[in-house]
């Protein structure tokens, strides 16, 4: 057994391996940014410097190459505008009419039949229906058909530096995004997606890429862009950790007589036992437990106002999306695929 180095080799030793780390973490980094032109006289915007030089010092990253990629930002108004004006902020059947239609339908079943072991096995491993992990694909990209032409790098900035309502979120997004490039392989300066900054196929934003991708291919990546298997886990996984509730219900469509107060239409959060809502006159069109929690949704039909029951299960698609017609949509695209299938 060969003698014990000395205590100050052994600190030298210990003080190598760590800058040696620290340079293989900043090495992913620096690497995709190789090819960027070099500005270095270029000065950046102050806030860009400022993020820079704190997300630098923070993460032990190498500020010179950050400077570099952020010296390419091209700010863009266009992002700005559609925040303003979300989709989602329609009524429900202007949205509806955009989002549940016979593409996402047929092509959610075509995505089933062709990934069928895939999501077999995903819904085994992560307690997720089939149906709702295509038809949140479907929603966000109709299977991969879009999934954005903005510059990621652009679209974070844009928002975190020139959208003050949502700035503190989407610098946090940016900051995400810049961990990524040290934990993998991805080309900082191309990669696109959209508006507000969602990559892939499922559309993760940074932070959820990073908390909630996953490796269901088994080949060392998590690749949400090209490996539909680590693309359907990765939704799977996403919302089994929200606390997806296996065999429990999504939503069902409640009969009203009368409207019904304000105060329990204010929150998309199920904390009413089915047993209050049939005190008061609003009863369940299916068979479900007295005890179990649910909101009220207000939807806006054509024909007026419709109420549904949002179980803890639409609580959680509204975690990917915060709205009730998003989760309202994929719940209908997910029974939509489910019935054409056959299942």
């Amino acid at each position: 057994m060969p003698a014990p180095l000395p205590r100050n080799n052994r600190k030298r030793m210990v003080r190598r391996n760590l800058l040696r780390a620290i340079a293989v973490a900043s090495a992913a980094l620096v690497a995709p940014l190789a090819a960027l032109p070099v500005r270095a006289q270029q000065e950046l915007r102050a806030e860009y410097e400022a993020f820079v030089s704190e997300v630098a010092a923070k993460h032990g990253l190498d500020a010179t190459a950050l400077r570099r990629l952020f010296a390419i930002i091209k700010p863009q108004p266009s992002i700005i505008r559609a925040m303003n004006a979300p989709s989602t902020s329609q009524p429900w059947h202007a949205f509806r009419k955009g989002h549940v239609d016979a593409v996402r339908i047929n092509g959610g079943v075509k995505f089933w039949r062709q990934h069928a072991a895939t999501l077999a096995r995903a819904a085994r491993e992560y307690g997720v229906p089939e149906e709702i992990i295509c038809a949140t694909i479907g929603i966000e990209t109709q299977y991969g058909g879009y999934t954005g032409n903005f510059r990621i790098l652009d679209a974070l900035a844009t928002l975190a530096f020139d959208y003050p309502q949502r700035a503190e979120f989407f610098r946090g997004e940016l900051e995400q995004f810049v961990l990524m490039g040290r934990e993998t392989s991805l080309n900082l300066a191309g990669l696109r997606g959209s508006y507000a900054g969602a990559m892939g196929l499922p559309q993760f934003m940074p932070s959820s890429y990073r908390k909630f991708a996953v490796d269901f291919d088994g080949d060392g990546k998590r690749n949400l862009w090209s490996s539909v298997p680590d693309v359907i886990g990765s939704v799977a996984n996403y919302y089994k950790l929200h606390d997806w509730q296996p065999g429990a219900p999504v939503a069902m469509l409640a009969r009203v007589y009368a409207a019904p107060d304000a105060a329990l239409i204010d929150d998309i959060t199920p904390k009413t036992p089915i047993a209050e809502f049939r005190k008061l006159g609003i009863q369940p069109t299916a068979g479900v437990s007295d005890d179990a929690l649910a909101a009220l949704l207000p939807l806006q039909t054509e024909s007026g106002m419709q109420y549904w029951f949002g179980f803890k299960n639409f609580y959680v698609i509204t975690r990917y999306n915060r709205s009730t017609n998003y989760a309202m949509a994929v719940y209908e695209i997910s029974q939509g695929i489910k019935s054409e299938r056959g299942g």
